[in-house]
């Protein structure tokens, strides 16, 4: 793995299909299994907890990173590695795409949506180097990706963006993309 640490972006909602528990639970396992930390957004529920749980679980490493007021709340994971607490959402992004040398997107709602969207635009800007892979467990990105084609297509975007991201149909697929990422990762420099 040529990856030691990958930020996750993913949902906190508990009220989802099994296939997005399912498919988190293998990544995790897979992730630690080859000694690959994660950083995310150190909340207990739903695929964050899940993720955490599972890497920590097989002898992985979870950072989580979390601004005060969702600490203040109860919203954060009490098992982890390493806990970063941030005055505010805009520092915790920031940190959490700092600390991975990739980003890889679950499923997940607005908020996972906006970080996905976010650090595609910072790649796309040169901000950020390093490798996104958006797991697409049951087609649930289809629409997006749809999306990003049609802004493709009617050139709001340039042909030469559409590789700023990899998309990955199971867990093995993000390990084996993390695992050939030199193969696909476009840099701002072959713009």
């Amino acid at each position: 793995m040529k990856r030691d640490c990958v930020t996750i972006y993913c949902a906190s909602s508990s009220a989802i299909d099994q296939c997005f528990y399912h498919d988190t639970q293998r990544l995790g396992t897979l992730l630690a299994q080859r000694n690959v930390s994660i950083v995310y957004g150190a909340g207990k529920q739903g695929l964050m907890g899940c993720v955490a749980d599972q890497v920590l679980s097989h002898g992985g490493s979870a950072i989580g990173i979390i601004p005060q007021f969702m600490v203040d709340r109860d919203w954060c994971h009490k098992g982890l590695t390493q806990l970063i607490v941030t005055p505010d959402m805009h520092q915790r992004k920031e940190k959490m795409a700092a600390l991975g040398k990739a980003a890889i997107a679950l499923p997940g709602g607005c908020g996972t949506m906006e970080e996905l969207l976010e650090i595609i635009t910072w790649k796309q800007l040169g901000l950020y180097t390093h490798p996104i892979i958006i797991l697409n467990t049951a087609g649930y990105y289809t629409p997006l990706l749809n999306m990003l084609q049609n802004a493709l297509d009617n050139h709001f975007m340039r042909d030469i963006h559409a590789h700023l991201w990899y998309v990955a149909n199971t867990p093995e697929e993000v390990v084996e993309a993390l695992d050939t990422v030199e193969e696909w990762n476009t840099t701002i420099e072959k713009f």
